[in-house]
């Protein structure tokens, strides 16, 4: 008989002995990173926190969540399936139709749109099935934004590809540089996530430039993935997207072909918590993500996609979130214009404001004001012979009310000058 004495087993050993070690090469996530950069540092005991680092939508979530959710009590005692409900895939189709004008019946909901528990995971797990061993014969690539969302870092490497981080900046209109990408760098791109509205820039990617990529993708044989979950908070205009602009291209019948785009509730309903989205695009991606996705995906409660899906069907809270937002960005601007770069975004609710040392100003308005931002540094990563993009600059979230918003940022210009 065998002993069970595990005590001789390191957990260093057993990473070694058994581990992926993938997952070191990854850095420490941004507010890790944060909260150890502020350690040591205390804020003026008299000063009320201000918290201004996660994108958390602080409105109350719409009634129409809790009263749906009660009246559908029943869906807790059984398995979800992983494609949700038919009411639900075509409410989000049909929004989809609406928000982006799409041809009467070009998007078929029941082939091209799976439900996702949150965004994060499905684009996450969209790189197992996108990237393959090899991409015309070397180890592929997956592009990305440069600020960009960590999920996307994560994905690629974990996937076994090597991430290629494309600089957004100013000078670039703050998103990726689509001329500047070689025929050699192209030819084993497997995945390129693209964010617009842009986190954390808040630029919207344009017609042409959406057309652009979606014929890269097709042209190259990789998957376009269009990050569009900040597109229903904006200031002036609803921003384009890609699904509208591939329904504008000769498409010969496959008009989504190598093209997924991804929506979520969390931010244009307030209700992070609820962990809903959906991906919708190319129906061949769809099936196959769906077959990936039942082996890897509890699927979303029954009760989460009815809640889901009556609020896909209703854009009266949209319209008072986006008022809500307005008032912040009125408050912020009033303070703002005409220092650190400021601009209004196209879409999301973000401040990028460039400040000369992101961590610097982070520490400084964390203990003189109990202000809390988020380094740009920490949404970016550094090039060899390159500065990282975003370390001059802090993100600001506008996720607390107008007021304060307000308060916050004149502490950000009576701290910073």
């Amino acid at each position: 008989m065998v002993s069970a004495d595990f005590s001789v087993h390191s957990g260093a050993a057993f990473s070694a002995a058994i581990g992926n070690d993938r997952l070191d090469r990854l850095s420490d996530y941004p507010f890790t990173r944060l909260a150890n950069l502020l350690a040591g540092v205390t804020p003026r005991a008299n000063v009320a926190p201000v918290v201004l680092t996660v994108g958390e939508p602080q409105h109350t979530p719409p009634a129409l969540i809790d009263e749906t959710l009660r009246a559908n009590t029943a869906g807790w005692g059984k398995y979800p399936p992983v494609g949700g409900t038919p009411e639900f895939r075509a409410a989000a189709g049909d929004w989809l139709t609406r928000r982006y004008g799409l041809p009467t019946g070009l998007l078929h909901a029941e082939s091209s749109l799976l439900p996702v528990s949150g965004t994060r995971e499905a684009l996450f797990m969209l790189a197992l099935l996108a990237v393959p061993p090899h991409k015309a014969g070397k180890q592929p690539a997956v592009l990305m934004p440069n600020p960009f969302y960590a999920p996307y870092e994560g994905a690629a490497v974990m996937a076994g590809a090597e991430p290629v981080f494309l600089p957004g900046t100013r000078a670039t209109g703050f998103l990726p540089d689509l001329d500047a990408l070689t025929p050699e760098l192209l030819e084993r791109t497997a995945l390129f996530y693209l964010c617009t509205p842009a986190n954390p820039q808040g630029a919207a990617a344009s017609a042409a430039y959406l057309a652009k990529a979606i014929g890269l993708a097709r042209d190259y044989g990789f998957v376009l993935a269009v990050d569009e979950c900040y597109a229903e908070i904006y200031l002036d205009r609803p921003p384009i997207g890609a699904l509208e602009v591939a329904a504008s291209l000769p498409h010969g019948g496959a008009p989504w072909s190598n093209l997924l785009v991804f929506h979520s509730l969390s931010k244009r309903s307030s209700a992070a918590g609820l962990r809903s989205g959906f991906v919708a695009g190319d129906p061949a991606l769809i099936g196959r993500f769906s077959r990936l996705r039942s082996y890897a995906n509890a699927g979303m409660p029954l009760p989460v996609v009815a809640a889901s899906t009556a609020l896909w069907r209703d854009e009266a809270h949209v319209e008072e979130n986006r008022r809500l937002y307005r008032a912040k960005f009125a408050a912020a601007e009033a303070e703002l214009q005409g220092r650190y770069g400021y601009y209004r975004p196209d879409g999301g609710f973000f401040l990028w404001l460039e400040v000369g040392d992101g961590e610097e100003a982070a520490k400084r308005l964390w203990a003189e004001g109990a202000v809390r931002v988020l380094p740009g540094g920490y949404l970016a990563h550094s090039v060899p012979g390159e500065p990282n993009p975003g370390a001059a600059f802090i993100r600001v979230a506008l996720v607390q009310d107008a007021e304060t918003v307000g308060q916050a940022c004149a502490a950000i210009v009576r701290i910073l000058g």
